[in-house]
């Protein structure tokens, strides 16, 4: 899936969180966390109920390996609050797709369901994969979140431009699986 030249050595026995939103772009996700498994990373689906509407958890569970998370409220064996245990075990977390809906929530803090509050826990590096319409992904208050991410350090990869599922062209493609696992890799390599 990723080309000859990316070095996904860093991948290798890293815990890797992928939070999958719900957008028509999810099915991806699933080619993704199969990819991250294959590279020797042990792959965490955080999933939004509005992507269980695209792609099911099962799908993840049998790709990844390991459970699939969705209830805020359902905690681990550990008795710690699910957030909590996720954001400390993983090494990055990548969202994938993600919606202009989860932007807004991370550029502004909210936590109403288990990714975003998550997200909101977590000191490791945040990807994200961006997925919308064209609309959308040019509107001002989109930008301005995705602004304010930067500016905080997060990473994005994509999106990529092309026929949109709506049938409009232009940016909002989610980068492909192979760029994501790339930018994952170099997220997680050495720094020189």
């Amino acid at each position: 899936m990723a080309s000859d030249s990316v070095n996904l050595a860093p991948l290798d026995g890293r815990d890797v969180l992928v939070g999958v939103t719900g957008g028509i772009a999810a099915y991806k996700a699933a080619y993704l966390v199969s990819a991250l498994v294959q590279a020797g990373a042990r792959a965490t689906v955080v999933m939004t109920e509005a992507a269980e509407r695209f792609v099911g958890a099962v799908t993840f569970r049998a790709l990844s390996g390991r459970p699939v998370y969705d209830d805020l409220w359902t905690w681990p064996e550990d008795d710690r609050s699910t957030h909590i245990a996720l954001a400390d075990l993983a090494d990055v977390a990548v969202v994938a797709p993600a919606t202009a809906n989860l932007l807004a929530k991370m550029a502004h803090g909210l936590a109403d369901d288990l990714l975003s509050t998550l997200l909101v826990a977590l000191d490791a590096p945040v990807l994200i994969a961006p997925a919308m319409n064209e609309r959308m992904w040019r509107s001002a208050a989109v930008q301005a979140n995705v602004a304010t991410l930067r500016d905080r350090g997060v990473h994005f990869v994509g999106p990529e431009e092309g026929r949109l599922a709506c049938g409009a062209e232009g940016p909002g493609r989610m980068a492909e699986p192979a760029a994501i696992l790339a930018a994952v890799a170099r997220l997680l390599a050495p720094k020189a």
